[in-house]
């Protein structure tokens, strides 16, 4: 029975750790609101993210590929790595270049595509949303209700539906506004696993530097 539940350990970590690249249902485009994450980790690493007058509301935070329950990653690829010049080129819109280059590593080789390519797809995913800028504008901390800014992100995007976009918080602050797409780029339902929304009344939003 031992030896059972080993077996099925290892497996249960092969599949989350070395997925085939390519073989994915969705995609699932996450953006983080920066503050928050300087707040909670970056400021503590010295992040330029987090530099005063570095200016990140929104940032990208991933486009990962998405099982329609569960998700790849770490896959095995055979394209080459990105360059530093890629990853820094990402640096605009992801915060750094490090991450750009550790989104590649987890979520990017599952896409099944060249480096270059993830890239243009993950900053194509970007542009085609339009972050609300109402947020940019804030004076100070505030808190609202979570549902407040997915409403936002729908009225700035009609192309958008409530079961295709979810927020996230985390330590009561609000953290990640994520968008369901097809491969092709287009808006869908999120998983079950995905839709799940925050439901805090009174969830804090710092303000951009």
């Amino acid at each position: 029975m031992r030896w059972v539940l080993v077996l099925l350990l290892t497996a249960g970590l092969a599949r989350a750790e070395g997925d085939k690249a390519g073989d994915f249902d969705y995609y699932l485009l996450s953006l983080s609101w920066s503050p928050t994450w300087c707040a909670l980790e970056g400021e503590a690493r010295n992040s330029p993210q987090c530099d005063a007058g570095a200016g990140f509301g929104w940032v990208l935070h991933g486009l990962w590929p998405q099982y329609e329950q569960g998700w790849p990653s770490h896959c095995y690829s055979t394209h080459r790595n990105p360059s530093r010049s890629q990853t820094a080129a990402m640096a605009d819109i992801m915060g750094t270049s490090g991450l750009a280059w550790y989104q590649w590593k987890k979520h990017g080789r599952c896409s099944g595509l060249p480096a270059q390519d993830y890239y243009d797809q993950a900053r194509a995913a970007y542009n085609a949303v339009t972050r609300p800028e109402v947020f940019r504008r804030l004076k100070g901390p505030i808190r609202l209700p979570a549902r407040v800014i997915e409403e936002a992100f729908i009225a700035e995007n009609p192309q958008l539906w409530p079961d295709a976009i979810t927020v996230t918080c985390r330590d009561n602050r609000i953290q990640e506004v994520r968008i369901c797409l097809t491969r092709d780029l287009q808006p869908r339902d999120c998983g079950a696993d995905t839709v799940r929304d925050c439901t805090l009344p009174r969830a804090l939003m710092d303000p951009v530097d």
